[in-house]
């Protein structure tokens, strides 16, 4: 699990500094990408239930905006921090640019534990993040969504609270909203799809049938939760999943192997992701330690959960039979570990690639609002498995041409197309 003296953003801006050395960056270039545009902290005064007052702190990062409207989530977490915000609101311009969308990177966060807050906190928390960004956010300029612990509902809240504000209607504001109101079909299943997607294609290429193939996953989240469901439709078998258990505060595996019932598994967790262990041990799946999920003999592992998950320290767990790590969490690939996945041979699909299918259907939703005009299920999905299939294959010739790893060749594409948006507007 990952170690209480990692840092995100000095994390993110080692991957940065890598490429830029590839690509001869000139010292503007790397000044203006290497640091948020902007960034802003705040309070957010509570009133709680009990009637005491609390104060909680508030992050917007804006970190470039070259090419598009900021685009990224808001979590909600206990243990977030600002170098957190930057490290996802800088990886978020280069996903957004790895999948060619017309958008630019940001991220926010709010340092509070959902379990432990009614549902009247958590919305007062929501409309108390809008009050203190509002003249900051918009349809144009930056557009929140959901992330780790956020959800349709506080995403409501927000949009509410913006459109109280400024006196109309601005669905455009934020996606990952509720269907009926402005959010669209097919988002919820879109990053875990997109990761499944980005994995079938390079199936494709090693010659490797889906139906031939096991997993493992880390989380068990509405990202993995789709993941496995495309991946079971192409005919795969998922082993082993891992989940968050809050009233231990640690993780746990769960290991059937035969595979595992998804449905089942969905009918015993909670909103938060996290399985009932005495559920499953009663379905006949076992319960291991939180790390075992890495230790698989299986042919994919697919971190979906938290960044910093993959490290120096437990990459050599990782077993000889694995072939495909798919990332569908944000940096869950220490850069020390990804030197060691390099040098054994295993083909790796980064997560700006395999799991931007979520930003992408978010800027699908973005220009339904906008437009106000929405699309059935189908041609989200036929939208974004194009989209996805197209990037993917940008990636791969790219690695093949320049002989470079994968998470190489989408940072070459994505930096490229931010540094010439910067360049063509008179930035650097």
């Amino acid at each position: 699990m990952s170690t209480s003296s990692f840092n995100a953003f000095e994390m993110a801006r080692s991957q940065f500094d890598r490429i830029a050395s590839m690509l001869e960056l000139d010292q503007a270039s790397k000044d203006l990408l290497r640091s948020p545009m902007r960034e802003y902290h705040f309070n957010i005064p509570v009133r709680m239930d009990d009637g005491d007052m609390k104060i909680f702190r508030g992050f917007r990062v804006q970190h470039n905006d070259a090419r598009g409207p900021g685009k990224g989530g808001v979590r909600f977490h206990p243990m977030e921090t600002i170098d957190t915000v930057r490290a996802l609101s800088m990886w978020m311009t280069w996903k957004t640019a790895a999948v060619d969308l017309p958008l630019g990177g940001s991220k926010g966060g709010v340092i509070c534990d959902p379990h432990n807050l009614s549902l009247h906190e958590q919305e007062q928390i929501c409309r108390g993040w809008v009050r203190q960004i509002a003249r900051n956010i918009g349809p144009v300029t930056d557009i929140p969504a959901p992330d780790v612990m956020t959800n349709a509902q506080h995403m409501l809240w927000m949009l509410d609270e913006y459109e109280v504000i400024f006196g109309g209607r601005y669905p455009g504001l934020i996606t990952g909203k509720p269907v009926g109101i402005g959010g669209s079909l097919g988002r919820k299943e879109a990053t875990g799809y997109g990761v499944i997607i980005t994995l079938r294609e390079m199936l494709k290429e090693l010659d490797i049938r889906p139906m031939d193939t096991t997993a493992s996953i880390q989380g068990f989240g509405n990202v993995a939760q789709y993941a496995i469901e495309l991946y079971h439709q192409l005919g795969g078998k998922t082993v082993c999943v891992s989940s968050w258990d809050q009233e231990d505060q640690k993780s746990y595996s769960f290991r059937r192997k035969d595979g595992i019932n998804l449905q089942e598994l969905r009918g015993i967790t909670n909103s938060f992701g996290g399985i009932d262990k005495q559920k499953a041990q009663d379905l006949g799946y076992e319960v291991l330690s939180g790390d075992d999920w890495l230790k698989q003999d299986v042919d994919i592992l697919i971190p979906a959960a938290l960044e910093n998950q993959i490290t120096k320290e437990n990459v050599d767990s990782i077993s000889e039979k694995v072939k495909i790590i798919a990332e569908g969490a944000n940096g869950p690939t220490e850069p020390g570990a990804d030197e060691i996945i390099k040098n054994r041979g295993i083909q790796l699909i980064p997560d700006l690639l395999a799991n931007a299918g979520g930003v992408t259907c978010s800027y699908f939703e973005q220009v339904q609002s906008n437009m106000n005009y929405y699309w059935p299920r189908d041609e989200v999905l036929g939208k974004l498995d194009s989209k996805m299939t197209a990037s993917y294959i940008a990636v791969s010739d790219l690695s093949k041409k320049k002989k470079l790893y994968m998470r190489d060749a989408a940072y070459v594409i994505a930096i490229g197309r931010v540094v010439q948006a910067s360049k063509d507007r008179g930035w650097i």
